[in-house]
């Protein structure tokens, strides 16, 4: 089994943080949120944080306007 990101099927990669996540998926918007199993994970975390195995990971960009 792999990794749900935003209802999506993904293969699960050994090891693979939350940014290395990020990049492989191409989420490139300059605020974004990320929940692991519901937790919301910190910005300044995602280089250290390792995505588990069976995560359910929603990842939500945030919009500004005026």
């Amino acid at each position: 089994m792999g990794i749900t990101v935003n209802d999506k099927e993904y293969e699960f990669v050994k090891n693979e943080t939350v940014s290395d996540l990020l990049q492989r998926l191409q989420f490139r918007f300059p605020l974004i949120i990320v929940r692991i199993n519901g937790e919301f994970i910190p910005r300044k975390s995602y280089a250290e944080t390792v995505v588990p195995k069976n995560a359910t990971i929603s990842v939500i960009h945030m919009i500004s306007g005026g």
